[in-house]
């Protein structure tokens, strides 16, 4: 495969019809220490890793005259974590009292990653998200509190995305 160089970081792969950017410095690979959660609208700044992302149920396919099976794409399911540190009982006045109701709680999750040496902001925002436990009590001598909050979501919106320049 053979690339042909154009002027500035662009090159064209002529096999693949496509465009290839290259980041110009590693100073533009973004950094989590710049991220942020919010809770409803609510800052969490005890949190401190987010993962969102979706698992794909796939069913296979084979079709006559190959031998390879391909796939299909049947349906997306949203799931994700947060960590966060032991600071106070938000998860529990949040999520508790309702679940002991029977009630069951839902939430709006805004991450935004903005390391002010990358080509820009990311902010997504999880829709519908249900946790799917709550830490009661889980401590240990001699070490900081964590808790992780495992959740699914079923929608996502970004609305601000990272283009390279």
């Amino acid at each position: 495969m053979q690339l042909r160089k154009y002027p500035s970081t662009l090159q064209f792969n002529k096999e693949r019809w496509s465009i290839i950017m290259a980041f110009d410095s590693a100073k533009r690979v973004i950094s989590g220490t710049w991220g942020e959660v919010w809770l409803d609208g609510e800052y969490v700044g005890e949190c401190y890793a987010l993962q969102a992302k979706h698992a794909f149920t796939k069913e296979d396919v084979q079709q006559c005259g190959q031998m390879e099976v391909d796939s299909k794409i049947l349906a997306i399911k949203g799931t994700g974590s947060m960590e966060m540190y032991k600071v106070s009982s938000r998860m529990a006045n949040l999520i508790g009292t309702k679940i002991n109701k029977g009630e069951d709680v839902r939430f709006t999750v805004t991450s935004k990653l903005s390391d002010p040496d990358a080509y820009g902001a990311e902010r997504v925002v999880l829709r519908n998200v249900s946790f799917d436990d709550l830490t009661v009590a889980d401590w240990k001598v001699g070490t900081k509190g964590n808790i992780t909050a495992p959740f699914t979501f079923t929608k996502y919106e970004f609305l601000d995305t990272i283009e390279a320049v």
